[in-house]
């Protein structure tokens, strides 16, 4: 592969990525700045507070910004709101005052600091500073920057400032012991400015990764090698003796064709350990495939005003296809050779392949309708042979797949267990069995056709049928170099079978 397009392939992919989360992000951000409005707070559940001593109080709250700042800051960076209701008939009083006068005010004054709280299930772990003297009422204090007592509940605001700050929370008479409901709620007037910043910088820095993205997929499309054995364009119409012309019937030809030879030497414990081994590839196909989905959108865009796919384009995706199938082969959608995938897009000789016709023309409409509506049916029986529609995307995985839209768990999947079947009976007999070969290469050859129709690449719909072996149907039908007919069936899979 070309390196200058790789390298923009794989740079647009981190910062459309890091776009994606600034946005994301800002988003959020966004909803929380709505949701809290103008004078709205976020607040916590009321929960009880005990304390068989003459005050609660709080850590130390900051320091928050810059002691230099001088209060009250002119940012709104937040507020926080406290309520105080006494559950035991008495008055209570709530007050916020500077660290350094709390524990002047309390020295030698018996008192419990809350150290922490834990939210499953709901439990406050106590500090207990023992003392001998009884406190003033805190109401007759000048140390509180802002404070409330009487009976009821009692709500303080506070404006966060720098400092170290301590909240104290008492009976109004200094009497003991405490027992109080506290609610607590936080507002941020930062909320909107972070908002639009992040949404701002998160855009730009999706744009700038999706351009750079296109930019390397057509570099490395461009000049490639054809995705097709076959020259020219297609129609989608049959050539002379190319076999029946219903698409479900048995045999006939469709223009993505997936070819896998089982090697006749496989190991008999390899299988165990090429899920690390696949690991370099899996890491390359993750931005492959990112720019595939990229490409994909603007391909469907050029189909959609032009009729055509852009042909850099799809000579990128027919080789990211084509490397996922290799992977796969290797991997944990067949187990069917030993031999280590070569890391490129275009054919080689190895052992399973993928062609894709190149279409002359494409439908205008029809673009917007089949990658989500028409290929519904196709994806229902995909979720039975893959439980769901991910992991052979990755080029293998594990039996639990994930979904290839959200990435959610999808479930356990037909393919994996016959994979994972086959394995077991390799390990144990050191053969691997043919008829098992032909079911797991044909149930791949189902869904590469179902990706072909839905990533745009084809407008013929995908035939409703399983073609088992090791070679697809169209590569039988598909007339030999130097010789006057087609290959036949047989002659075609006596030619790929290693045994």
């Amino acid at each position: 592969m070309k390196p200058g397009p790789l390298i923009m392939l794989i740079l647009g992919t981190i910062l459309a990525l890091a776009g994606i989360g600034l946005t994301a992000t800002g988003s959020v951000a966004g909803v929380a700045a709505a949701v809290q409005g103008e004078n709205g707070y976020f607040s916590t559940r009321t929960a009880s507070f005990t304390a068989n001593s003459y005050a609660l109080t709080s850590p130390a709250l900051g320091d928050v910004t810059t002691t230099g700042t001088t209060p009250p800051m002119n940012i709104d960076v937040a507020r926080i709101r406290l309520e105080a209701t006494g559950t035991t008939g008495e008055d209570v009083f709530i007050g916020i005052a500077p660290r350094s006068d709390v524990d002047r005010y309390l020295d030698n004054v018996a008192h419990t600091e809350v150290r922490g709280i834990d939210s499953t299930p709901f439990r406050v772990r106590y500090g207990d500073i023992a003392g001998s003297d009884r406190p003033t009422p805190p109401a007759r204090e000048d140390i509180w920057t802002v404070s409330a007592s009487g009976p009821g509940t009692q709500e303080v605001v506070w404006s966060v400032q720098p400092g170290s700050w301590t909240v104290v929370v008492m009976n109004a008479d200094a009497s003991r012991p405490v027992a109080v409901d506290l609610r607590a709620g936080v507002r941020s007037g930062l909320l909107a400015p972070i908002a639009i910043t992040l949404l701002l910088i998160g855009i730009l820095v999706l744009v700038v990764g999706v351009v750079l993205v296109i930019l390397g997929v057509i570099g490395l499309g461009r000049g490639g090698p054809a995705p097709s054995s076959r020259t020219g364009g297609s129609t989608g119409q049959p050539a002379p003796g190319a076999g029946p012309r219903d698409a479900d019937a048995p045999g006939a030809d469709y223009p993505a064709r997936l070819n896998g030879r089982l090697d006749p030497d496989l190991s008999r414990a390899l299988w165990l350990v090429k899920w690390i081994l696949v690991i370099p590839h899996l890491i390359v196909l993750f931005f492959l495939w990112f720019g595939l989905w990229i490409s994909t959108i603007v391909a469907g865009f050029a189909i959609l005003f032009t009729g055509r796919y852009p042909n850099a384009i799809f000579n990128y995706n027919v080789g990211v296809l084509r490397w996922n199938w290799r992977v796969g082969f290797y991997a944990y959608s067949a187990l069917g050779t030993d031999r280590y995938p070569p890391f490129t897009l275009a054919a080689t000789d190895y052992p399973a392949d993928l062609e894709v016709d190149y279409p002359d023309r494409l439908l205008h409409g029809l673009v917007l309708v089949k990658w989500w509506l028409l290929v519904i049916p196709h994806l229902v029986i995909v979720s039975i042979i893959a439980g769901g529609t991910g992991w052979w995307l990755a080029g293998g995985g594990t039996p639990w797949t994930t979904d290839w839209a959200t990435g959610a768990r999808a479930g356990f999947s037909l393919l994996a267990v016959l994979v994972v079947i086959a394995a077991v009976i390799l390990l144990f007999t050191g053969r691997y069995r043919r008829g098992l070969f032909d079911l797991i290469i044909g149930l791949n050859r189902w869904l590469y056709r179902v990706i072909v129709y839905a990533t745009l690449m084809r407008d013929e719909y995908p035939p409703f049928r399983l073609d088992q072996g090791p070679v697809d149907p169209g590569s039988m039908l598909r007339p030999a170099a130097g010789t006057p007919g087609p290959v036949t069936p047989g002659a075609a899979a006596a030619a790929h079978d290693p045994r």
